[in-house]
């Protein structure tokens, strides 16, 4: 960034400088132009300006009036001089337009590079589309990675961070901030790209959670052995929402209210309990979740290793590293996600 700025500094200043000047000299040999015709053929300041204009910008049309010998050799000199005026006033806007453009590429992908904790989303289809427009409504820090430029050119009008890059390129991983990612999210066409980019993000960063998507099972089971988190087909997905449908109608109806909770202002998150903070070791009915946050735990993710305890009773007990999903107001989730699980929070209700 620092680089840049010099950049600008000792670069772009005297390109502005230069630029400025030549628009006052063009503005000045405008009125030597008027004032030339003026002495040399009496002509009024109208037909001095048109005269000058049509000169500088070699339009050609016909003379305002017959020009004198001092009036030919005067407007030869003009010309030579406007001219190449008007000449130097435009390569140098046109490369002021190309230098600034180039600025401000550069600034966004040190930008991009330089972020922390976001999401990386590896090809912009149809589903990449969807994703993109959850992530950032849930206000979640995310990066596209697309191979084509008319995509990438419509997101950041969009106000969308995005790359263009080929994603089964290491340098293209890197300029998107891969190692300081949470979470990686491929959405490519062919399966062996996804495994070879599932392949290079894991080397790059052991602890990156990739999600990745696959065709058919045979290539699912082989994302998941180039390091994949967790791969999803939407084809065996899509099948089996069709048959819970049919088969538990009441349930998938149950289900879509659940996960469009946030159009009723509800909402399903997971809150991640950090050590030292007013949860940690304490049981469910210690904390009284109902009560102090307005909150329901549905399940418990114990441990580094993850393991689902669903529907907890009362007396189980939370733990430091502990994932709680919880059921409940947007507002009153953030307040306990900020509040109750972070060693700084503050206890909402009084235990003795």
């Amino acid at each position: 960034m620092h680089a840049i700025r010099r950049w600008q500094l000792t670069d772009q200043s005297p390109q502005r400088l230069e630029f400025i000047y030549s628009i006052l000299f063009l503005i000045f040999w405008t009125f030597v132009g008027i004032f030339g015709y003026r002495i040399l053929e009496n002509w009024s300041f109208m037909d001095g300006l048109y005269m000058s204009f049509i000169t500088l910008t070699t339009i050609g049309y016909t003379e305002v009036d017959e020009l004198s010998d001092a009036g030919r050799i005067f407007t030869i000199l003009y010309a030579f001089i406007g001219i190449g005026s008007v000449g130097f006033v435009t390569v140098r806007w046109a490369r002021l337009l190309v230098a600034g453009s180039i600025i401000r590429k550069r600034r966004r992908m040190n930008r991009i590079k330089e972020m922390k904790n976001h999401y990386i989303i590896c090809g912009y289809g149809r589903v990449g589309k969807d994703v993109t427009s959850t992530l950032h409504r849930a206000q979640k820090p995310l990066v596209i990675l697309d191979r084509d430029q008319t995509i990438v050119d419509q997101l950041t009008v969009e106000g969308i961070d995005a790359a263009v890059g080929d994603a089964t390129h290491d340098s293209a991983l890197h300029a998107v901030g891969i190692k300081n990612a949470q979470g990686l999210i491929i959405l490519l066409p062919d399966d062996a790209q996804t495994v070879y980019v599932t392949l290079v993000a894991r080397e790059i960063n052991p602890d990156l959670f990739i999600l990745a998507r696959a065709s058919d099972t045979v290539s699912r089971r082989r994302i998941l052995q180039a390091g994949a988190s967790q791969v999803i087909s939407p084809v065996q997905v899509g099948a089996e929402r069709m048959a819970q449908v049919i088969l538990r109608p009441h349930v998938e109806q149950f289900m879509s209210h659940v996960l469009k909770a946030e159009d009723l202002g509800l909402g399903m998150e997971q809150v991640f309990v950090e050590p030292h903070s007013i949860l940690d070791g304490k049981t469910l009915r210690q904390v009284d979740f109902r009560k102090a946050w307005e909150t329901i735990v549905i399940a418990i993710f114990k441990g580094p290793d993850y393991q689902m305890q669903f529907y907890p009773q009362p007396d189980d007990l939370i733990e430091s590293g502990d994932t709680l999903i919880v059921l409940g107001s947007i507002e009153k989730i953030d307040h306990l996600s900020k509040a109750g699980c972070k060693p700084s929070g503050k206890t909402p209700y009084n235990k003795s």
